[in-house]
């Protein structure tokens, strides 16, 4: 059995690391490059590095911050937002990424995602579906999770592994910050419906979480950002906890 993965998220905002409950009231949680660093030393899985504000402000990622974040770390990485062309990703990656993410141009042409995998790789490419119960329904949202579509999340999340998405970051909006627990079941329905390994995000909040996504949600991996930010949880201790319920992971 693979192992499973513990992820800590770096969310961006005019160059400091922020958090906040549901996609709102944002505060600020740290200097980027020192909790990137930080987690690399602490044996974190990867790290994610996503600049939350740069599709709504109509503009790139900050290339500049994600060098000195690749300088500082011997993990994977991943980067994202404001990613719209293969050209962006070519200056992500060139910049230290080893993965990009992208979600509201994904979806604006889902052609970029054939374009990307095609020239870069499918290993290089992970789409980040934000989503939110609504009516009854699981719905894929834009733009920083401002913006619903008209796409149900398992659907598009069928489309983006089709069309060659190495990976997915399930972000459950109505679980996010609120350490309540993961979407066990939206990530098991998406999990069990793709060929492509599936990141669980959104309301990581003690050892339990993160074991139920992993044997009942049939994550690969788990993204988390205030526990590890604030130290309420420390990634070793997780992991080895996590090991202990017997699920493979990294130590």
């Amino acid at each position: 059995m693979l192992t499973k993965r513990i992820i800590p998220c770096l969310d961006i905002k005019d160059g400091r690391t922020v958090k906040g409950v549901n996609f709102l009231e944002l505060r600020d949680a740290g200097d980027p490059v020192e909790l990137a660093e930080r987690y690399s030393h602490e044996g974190a899985d990867e790290l994610v590095f996503l600049d939350i504000s740069a599709t709504n402000e109509k503009r790139k990622t900050l290339l500049d911050l994600v060098k000195r974040v690749a300088a500082t770390i011997h993990i994977p990485f991943t980067v994202g937002g404001g990613i719209s062309s293969v050209a962006d990703v070519k200056s992500i990656l060139d910049a230290g990424a080893d993965k990009v993410s992208i979600n509201s141009a994904a979806v604006k042409n889902p052609d970029l995602i054939n374009a990307i995998s095609a020239e870069f790789g499918t290993q290089c490419l992970v789409i980040a579906i934000d989503t939110r119960h609504v009516d009854g329904e699981d719905i894929v949202h834009t733009h920083g999770g401002t913006k619903p579509t008209a796409l149900k999340t398992l659907d598009w999340a069928i489309e983006v592994g089709n069309r060659g998405a190495g990976e997915i970051l399930l972000t459950s909006m109505d679980h996010d910050g609120t350490k309540a627990g993961f979407a066990v079941e939206l990530t098991k329905k998406i999990s069990n419906s793709v060929k492509i390994p599936v990141i669980a995000s959104g309301g990581g909040g003690s050892i339990e979480h993160f074991s139920s996504i992993f044997d009942q949600g049939s994550a690969d991996a788990a993204l988390a950002a205030s526990i590890f930010h604030y130290k309420e949880i420390e990634i070793k201790y997780l992991k080895e906890a996590i090991q202990s319920d017997s699920i493979p992971m990294r130590l």
